[in-house]
């Protein structure tokens, strides 16, 4: 469900009017049709709860969801060249992001005080007010993986497994190597 907004909707945006709460109105203001459920429901305390909000402002009239309209009819597709056989095959890197700067605990620190602010601020303030006191304690390559696994569980949790693996991969680049005692 990609919502849009109606002229009702448009004409409460306006100032001077405000028959809406807070929330149904920040729900107005991100309706664009191009957001669905997932971008709406950080506003609420749950995903049930955004989809009930956004339910109710479509029963009264403020939003409105794409009708399944009737497909256009589809132009078929221009004829393609032969592709052309290349000499040797193309090389595509597989990460996009490459590191090959200093490993550093204040290195690791930075990047997960930024993985904080990005994933847990605005989604969870309680949770990034934890992990932002102990990062600033943490001291060692333990501390920083006690705090990293926590966040890459969130992160999974909320972002799907995917996501944590790739940032479970950047903060083994950036952890120095464990050292090893014989």
């Amino acid at each position: 469900m990609f919502p849009t907004k109606t002229d009702k909707a448009r004409d409460e945006l306006q100032g001077g009017q405000r028959t809406l709460s807070q929330r149904e109105r920040a729900l107005l203001l991100m309706a664009d049709g191009r957001r669905s459920l997932t971008d709406f429901s950080p506003l609420f305390s749950t995903k049930d709860e955004a989809a009930q909000a956004i339910q109710a402002l479509v029963q009264r009239g403020y939003l409105q969801t794409p009708k399944a309209a009737v497909a256009p009819p589809v132009a078929p597709a221009p004829a393609q060249p032969e592709p052309i056989a290349a000499a040797e095959p193309i090389q595509i890197a597989t990460s996009a992001d490459t590191f090959d700067g200093k490993r550093s605990l204040a290195t690791t620190r930075m990047f997960l005080f930024d993985i904080c602010e990005r994933m847990f601020v605005r989604r969870d303030p309680k949770f990034a007010l934890q992990m932002r006191d102990a990062l600033r304690e943490a001291r060692d390559r333990e501390a920083m993986l006690t705090i990293a696994a926590l966040m890459l569980t969130e992160i999974e949790k909320s972002a799907g497994p995917e996501r944590a693996e790739s940032l479970r991969e950047r903060i083994d680049k950036l952890l120095p190597p464990a050292e090893i005692v014989h």
